[in-house]
């Protein structure tokens, strides 16, 4: 796939994307047609499938997410797409490998021979060629947890906690705040100095309380953010009304923004304007976080609520120049 171009900047500034799961993996596909130097912070919070599997047998970091965010860095060659498609690989059946990712599987190994995690998925992006770093958020697994207004469809009116990435992510009820324990975990050295040395810190898109907060919700995370002298961007998710935040518009996910984060500033906001609904309202909750709102199509021609790297690439590619 050709590389957009970013005029006058060479390879580019040097940029984290935070998230995880299928919206981190988005936007790395998109960041890696304009630039060259990319660092994921990934979430480290899954309990669900072979993910949770794998970090209940062996107490390691849930690996699927980081799993996803090097095969979407993978190098754009027959041996980086056939690494790619190993790594993606899940096994299917009936036996004890059932469900399982091969990539995941392979990332325990690793480390269990390199007791550091940062080492092992380095040595998965070397052996896939890829165009970046993948890290985790922190050195243990995450346990989220969540105040659902709901959870119980038979008392719409009752506040319960709810634990579990995946329990958060389906409860039917109305998320009104989300933790994480242990509330002060351990951050890998590499991270903390990946967000330092940020030209841009790019959140979103994602699931909104299970990919995109989290970073937010560890102290010493959310001052590495807050503080580091590169600029921020938010990119808005195609989608907003789902499971997590259902009934909610764009200006709401800012203010529930506010409310995890009350220090954060932005410089931009990046929205499709298919989930802009008035451009005026947008602006001014844009305005709270001295962010400039840029409206730009960034959906797959045909595909509702799926990024195209391509408009997604020319977005981030404007914002970088």
């Amino acid at each position: 796939m050709a590389r957009l171009p970013l005029p006058g900047r060479g390879t580019g500034p040097r940029v984290v994307a935070l998230g995880g799961g299928h919206g981190l993996a988005a936007s790395l596909a998109a960041l890696r047609l304009v630039v060259e130097d990319i660092t994921a912070i990934v979430t480290v919070a899954d309990n669900g499938g072979s993910s949770g599997r794998l970090r209940r047998d062996f107490d390691v970091l849930p690996p699927g997410d980081l799993r996803m965010a090097l095969a979407a860095l993978c190098d754009d060659s027959e041996w980086g797409h056939i690494w790619r498609d190993v790594l993606q690989h899940r096994f299917v059946g009936d036996g004890d490998l059932s469900g399982h990712a091969l990539g995941n599987l392979l990332i325990v190994t690793l480390w269990q021979q390199h007791s550091d995690p940062v080492r092992g998925l380095d040595l998965v992006a070397r052996l896939l060629g890829a165009r970046g770093r993948v890290l985790p958020m922190a050195s243990t697994p995450l346990q989220m947890r969540a105040r659902v207004r709901g959870d119980d469809p038979a008392r719409p009116d009752e506040v319960t906690e709810v634990a579990g990435q995946v329990e958060v992510a389906r409860t039917p009820g109305l998320v009104e705040s989300v933790a994480v324990e242990p509330a002060d975990p351990e951050i890998p050295a590499e991270t903390l100095a990946a967000i330092e040395g940020a030209d841009w810190i790019v959140l979103g898109p994602g699931s909104w309380y299970t990919s995109v907060l989290p970073h937010l919700l560890v102290p010493r995370l959310r001052e590495a953010v807050v503080s580091a002298p590169g600029r921020r961007a938010l990119v808005l998710n195609l989608e907003l009304d789902t499971s997590e935040t259902s009934g909610w518009s764009a200006p709401g996910h800012l203010e529930s923004l506010r409310d995890h984060a009350p220090d954060l500033r932005l410089d931009t906001v990046l929205a499709d304007p298919t989930v802009v609904d008035d451009v005026e309202e947008l602006e001014e909750a844009c305005r709270a976080f001295g962010a400039h709102l840029v409206v730009q199509r960034m959906g797959l021609r045909g595909e509702r609520g799926v990024h195209d790297p391509l408009r997604l690439g020319a977005a981030f590619s404007d914002l970088f120049a």
